[in-house]
């Protein structure tokens, strides 16, 4: 008999996306007595509830769980705690599923490598994207868009942390490291998985397993999503500081160079302290090369009216990142 896997979805305010998520997840070539789908709703008012019933009444595998805390950290807590499956697969309610493998490729990956815990790639590239949201992908896969040492937009398979993009476990994994923790609203996912690679349990992603997500479809989307992620960061950091980086730190001190910047202009501009002006305004000469130079290359690649996008998104990444890490609060 094959593996029961429960399928665990942490949501909130999805109308848009639920429905067809749903859908792709009910069309997978896999039994269906073996397999549950578990949607734990955050309180949404947009009619996400509604949707999910209705489907719930045709599909008895879609069960609609209620998320009084809203929080992503609890709503997968409701999930894992609820079901019964082998192994547990977390999908968010705006994603895109490429085909009808993905369990299938699960239960093969966790057999294959005896891994406790799976990671997939997360790129932002479903079908019937805007021109804005393709620029957000492509910025968010180039190495300035996000960390080197991310899997999320690697086409890799084998052993490997999986705390960039761990998504998949096995029962056991919570008997090990417990539960996510709720004080986190954003980088919920960073924190377990960390846990489970500070415990020492086998980690394996693969390119098989990859799940396509929806960027965001304005700049002000985009800022407040990197804000909420750098808060989550600066949690991260406040429970666990032994795994601060320098990748961590950078969108934020990137950002307080920033208040003074007409200040450095000033003075290059009126000759005075050039040589202090010149060494705190090198390293911002240096990101408008690096940004210039990858928005050029996009342009070459996919076409000018993307490329011509990027200084912006790169900008609001970075920014919004280190807003989020400079004023968000540590650990509640």
């Amino acid at each position: 008999m094959v593996p029961f896997i429960t399928v665990v979805m942490p949501v909130r305010n999805e109308a848009r996306f639920i429905a067809d998520t749903l859908g792709q997840l009910l069309a997978q070539e896999y039994p269906p007595d073996r397999y549950e789908i578990l949607v734990a709703d955050g309180m949404s008012d947009d009619g996400t509830q509604a949707i999910v019933q209705g489907i719930a009444g045709n599909n008895p595998q879609v069960r609609l769980l209620v998320n009084p805390k809203r929080f992503s950290s609890s709503g997968r807590n409701i999930g894992f705690r609820n079901g019964r499956g082998e192994y547990f697969l977390v999908v968010d309610g705006h994603c895109f599923i490429p085909d009808g493998q993905l369990f299938n490729t699960l239960v093969h990956c966790f057999l294959k490598s005896g891994a406790a815990c799976l990671g997939r790639p997360q790129p932002l590239d479903p079908p019937g994207l805007s021109t804005f949201q393709v620029s957000v992908a492509l910025a968010r896969a180039s190495r300035l868009g996000h960390g080197g040492d991310s899997l999320v937009y690697a086409d890799f398979e084998g052993f490997a942390s999986p705390v960039s993009n761990g998504a998949a476990y096995t029962a056991g994994v919570f008997d090990s490291v417990g539960y996510v923790d709720e004080n986190f609203d954003a980088a919920e996912d960073v924190e377990f998985n960390y846990r489970i690679e500070q415990a020492g349990l086998l980690s394996y992603s693969s390119y098989k397993l990859t799940v396509r997500y929806y960027p965001r479809e304005s700049i002000c989307s985009l800022f407040r999503q990197m804000k909420r992620y750098g808060i989550g960061r600066r949690r991260f950091i406040g429970k666990h500081p032994n795994a601060l980086t320098v990748n961590q730190l950078a969108p934020s001190v990137f950002t307080v160079g920033l208040v003074f910047l007409p200040l450095v202009c000033y003075s290059l501009l009126t000759g005075r302290n050039l040589m202090l002006a010149a060494l705190a305004g090198f390293p911002y000469l240096l990101y408008a090369t690096f940004v210039t130079i990858e928005s050029i290359r996009v342009m070459v690649k996919e076409g000018w009216r993307y490329g011509i996008r990027l200084p912006a998104i790169f900008l609001t990444i970075h920014t919004g990142l280190g807003v989020g890490f400079i004023t968000g609060e540590g650990r509640r």
